[in-house]
């Protein structure tokens, strides 16, 4: 497996996991309690984990190849910045 890590700030971090895992919920599974949440990609083909810390929402993907990496990525970040435009939240991940 290889991740990566978006640290987004925003003081809201535990609205935005629901929103998410509401949202993508509708074809992925996804879990979402307070401060944290995880979607998961079909087929194996990825995860990311939502922590809520202070001041920060962490986005924790991995995926199996680079190919599901940057699509998870791509999914999470794009619905994330489209739902924080009016707080201009703006996702960069930085592979490990």
């Amino acid at each position: 497996m290889i991740e990566s890590i978006a640290r987004v700030p925003t003081d809201r971090p535990a609205r935005y996991i629901k929103q998410l895992c509401d949202h993508l919920g509708r074809r992925l599974a996804t879990s979402a309690e307070g401060d944290h949440g995880t979607i998961t990609f079909p087929d194996g083909g990825g995860t990311c984990e939502l922590n809520g810390e202070d001041g920060v929402l962490v986005l924790t993907a991995a995926a199996p190849d680079a190919e599901s990496l940057a699509r998870v990525e791509d999914v999470v970040g794009r619905h994330l910045e489209r739902f924080g435009t009016r707080n201009e939240l703006t996702v960069r991940w930085t592979r490990s």
